[in-house]
């Protein structure tokens, strides 16, 4: 009989029988402090905890630090897009696993014969494990869109539909139209898979973005985020009791926490396009990014900013305008970005950081007529910085909104006030009970149990 330290209310206890498998759910946007304020630090059975988020505390980087236990300097991630500087060429949510360098918190597990899963993780196509589930559509070229996602084993996303009455509905993913239900979809899907004892992995790490729909929307005092919460409630009651009812010790935790942006975004671009650093294309009056002949881009991605150069002028010039930009709080050189633990040859030469209150959005024009065409559509992959408006309708009808006054909330910066919250029914912490204070912590506590 094996041991475990499990901890309730900070009380350490002992406990027999260590679960055999663990299931780690990522829940996006889910800050201590929200979490607080809503509704103490008590949800689903267990009590949540603070945590260190990585900087900058973004999706892609947030889930590439957990599966290496390492900071992006060490991985290359530092943000949801890398800027490919052969292409000269924003890459936002790409797919590949080899994007993440480092090894992996389970690879010596699975090497010992233990089965891993990733369900709708980012990065994970190609991924050494056993199991992965992720949205995959396939864009038609006479227009729309095949909804499908991947799946290894093949199989395994038609089995769930099956199984769980409908398919999963990539509108909730993201878009207008993003809820609640996406998460239900993947909450109850992970379930399924930890009841099935032909698919059950030794370990599984799920995600639930219930949160970050609302948040971003309406900031979080609203009303709405408050149901989101308690949307986020149900879900992680039924991963709970899934994971009781097969054995498995559950770990949740938040990647980073988002704040109010009272004062509204800000625009690099369209202050490197003034200065003569980003070059423009009119195209039958809309104006694009000319990036091969631009001596500066930033790459915005929440409230933090990649900025790319071509030469060293370029990059004292861009630091000068950038730094005299309001709402702009940091300008990060490569001693900064050293420090920060961000250093990498992906990361932009430069990195914003938005003030507080503030968030960095990617529009270089300032005449609503002079957006591309893709500003009005959902195009995560083809705009050239993230943009939290897709989460609005606009006009004409079937478009997204350009409004960027609608933003209520955003994240990438750490420290005061932007802690993330854990929690966890088996002992993850190290010696002696202490809990991890970081998300680095966290994962080498969870690569350690496992």
């Amino acid at each position: 009989m094996v041991l475990c330290l499990l901890n309730l209310d900070g009380v350490d206890v002992m406990k027999a029988d260590k679960p055999e498998k663990i299931l780690v759910v990522q829940v996006a946007g889910l800050g201590f402090d929200f979490l607080s304020e809503q509704c103490g630090t008590a949800m689903a059975g267990m009590t949540f905890r603070p945590l260190d988020p990585v900087f900058p505390a973004l999706t892609c980087s947030a889930q590439a630090s957990f599966r290496t236990a390492a900071l992006p300097s060490v991985h290359g991630l530092a943000g949801n897009g890398i800027y490919d500087r052969r292409l000269r060429k924003p890459l936002f949510w790409e797919q590949s696993s080899a994007l993440v360098d480092g090894p992996r918190i389970w690879a010596k597990a699975r090497a010992a014969g233990r089965r891993v899963a990733l369900l709708f993780w980012q990065q994970s196509m190609g991924e050494e494990v056993d199991m992965i589930l992720s949205p995959a559509p396939i864009h038609r070229h006479h227009g729309g869109m095949i909804l499908d996602c991947y799946s290894q084993p093949a199989g395994l996303y038609k089995t769930l539909c099956r199984r769980l009455g409908r398919p999963f509905a990539l509108k909730h993913y993201w878009g207008p139209l993003a809820s609640a239900k996406s998460s239900q979809w993947i909450a109850e899907a992970t379930a399924a898979v930890l009841d099935d004892p032909a698919l059950a992995p030794d370990v599984c790490m799920t995600y639930l973005p219930v949160l970050d729909y609302d948040l971003q929307r309406y900031g979080t005092h609203h009303a709405r985020s408050a149901v989101a919460l308690a949307a986020l409630r149900g879900q992680l009651e039924l991963l709970a009791a899934a994971a009781a009812r097969n054995g498995y010790g559950l770990v949740v935790f938040g990647d980073y926490a988002i704040a109010d942006c009272p004062r509204g975004a800000v625009l690099p671009n369209a202050a490197l396009a003034a200065d003569g650093l980003l070059k423009l294309r009119d195209i039958e009056g809309m104006l694009y990014a000319d990036l091969h002949a631009s001596r500066a881009f930033a790459m915005v991605d929440h409230e933090v900013a990649q900025v790319v150069v071509r030469d060293l002028k370029a990059r004292e010039a861009a630091a000068a305008v950038l730094g005299r930009l309001d709402g702009v709080g940091e300008v990060m050189d490569a001693g900064a970005q050293q420090r920060a633990g961000v250093a990498h040859p992906r990361v932009g030469d430069l990195m914003l950081v938005a003030a507080d209150g503030c968030w960095l959005a990617y529009p270089w024009w300032t005449d609503l007529r002079q957006a591309p065409d893709y500003a009005r559509h959902v195009d995560i992959h083809n705009k050239p910085g993230y943009d939290p408006v897709e989460l609005f309708w606009g006009w004409p009808p079937g478009s997204v909104s350009l409004d960027t006054g609608r933003i209520k909330g955003s994240h990438g910066r750490i420290g005061s006030g932007r802690q993330a919250a854990w929690a966890a029914t088996c002992g993850v912490g190290g010696a002696g009970g202490r809990q991890p204070a970081s998300l680095v912590d966290l994962a080498q506590a969870v690569q350690a149990w496992i």
